[in-house]
């Protein structure tokens, strides 16, 4: 009798052109240390998407395949322009697998690697969609713990004002999951190297100001082209990340207002306690100092305020109101 492989037996070119949980799978596009990410075909609705296979170990383990689940629905459940959706998660051929939307184009990485830093307009555009996203994360309770340019991606924009767009992906539920259920060995930490918090080093509880800093680290590498610490070893890394203090960034960008580097002081704090309390209050801090104003205070309400969207539907939220609005003169212009 001959044994059926598994999907990840072999070499990943040999799974093109096979099907997985109703997708076609034709191309690698990215690939870590648990999971490879392949551009497949939905059979079923005929579009691509971006199918993720986790490595068969973690589907062994009971709890991480709960948190799994779990932690697939909470993504799942955030609807936001700058996250990449997720359509489908599940277990096939003891595989684990989620199915995303296929953004067309690269991720910030490349972009960096290929044009070095960027100039602040286009390093502030992308950075504010990017906090939006991570902003909208934790309002659902998720902390992404793995911010870095390989997890942005950047596709072509709608617009010359907006010539880019920016996605949030790869929310860590593997790397959240593995934290808890044992499949990591004491004292690892979960995280890129260049963009860890210092609470995630040293094993503390960690919350959305843990993304602040990775968050932090990735916009000052967009403006200088290099992340806030460099050093020779990981240890060293690390003990940087814990202990020293960043390096201004006019440091590297003379060209930059000194406001920045204030900014990014507070944004890079090592006590969590110290840093902005969201990633939007960050860039708008940052986009003020690179004007030359001095940084709004926290919750100043001289910032921005939020438009106000929650419009009640009447019959459904509230009722009617007695006396209806008076309609517009017929001669005013309509409002679209």
């Amino acid at each position: 009798m001959v044994r059926e492989t598994s999907l990840f037996s072999g070499s990943p070119s040999e799974l093109i052109g096979r099907q997985v949980a109703g997708y076609r799978i034709e191309e690698e596009i990215g690939r870590g240390g648990m999971a490879v990410v392949y551009r497949a075909r939905d059979l079923r609705l005929d579009r691509s998407v971006a199918l993720k296979l986790l490595a068969p170990e973690l589907a062994r383990n009971d709890t991480f395949r709960r948190r799994f689940s779990h932690e697939s629905r909470a993504a799942a459940a955030i609807d936001h322009p700058h996250i990449v959706p997720v359509f489908e998660a599940g277990e096939t051929d003891d595989v684990l697998f989620i199915a995303m939307r296929y953004v067309a184009g690269s991720d910030l990485r490349h972009l960096l690697d290929r044009q070095g830093p960027l100039s602040p307009p286009t390093a502030v555009r992308i950075a504010g969609q990017v906090a939006s996203a991570l902003d909208a994360a934790h309002e659902h309770g998720l902390v992404h713990r793995d911010v870095k340019p390989g997890n942005i991606l950047v596709a072509r924009g709608t617009d010359s004002d907006h010539p880019e767009h920016a996605y949030l992906t790869d929310f860590g539920l593997t790397k959240k999951s593995l934290s808890l259920t044992g499949l990591t060995t004491v004292g690892q930490f979960v995280g890129t190297l260049d963009y860890v918090a210092p609470e995630q080093i040293s094993g503390k509880p960690v919350d959305a100001r843990c993304d602040v800093y990775g968050f932090a680290c990735v916009v000052y590498e967009c403006l200088s082209g290099h992340p806030p610490f460099q050093r020779d070893d990981d240890m060293a890394l690390l003990w940087a990340h814990q202990y020293d203090q960043p390096p201004p960034l006019t440091g590297s960008r003379p060209d930059l207002p000194a406001p920045v580097d204030t900014v990014f002081a507070k944004a890079l704090a090592k006590s969590p306690e110290s840093r902005y309390e969201s990633c939007l209050s960050f860039v708008a801090a940052l986009r003020m100092a690179l004007r030359g104003d001095a940084a709004p205070a926290e919750g100043d309400a001289a910032a921005h305020p939020p438009t106000q969207v929650d419009v009640p539907v009447l019959g459904r939220d509230h009722p009617e109101p007695a006396d209806p609005p008076r309609p517009p003169p017929r001669w005013a212009e309509p409002f679209f």
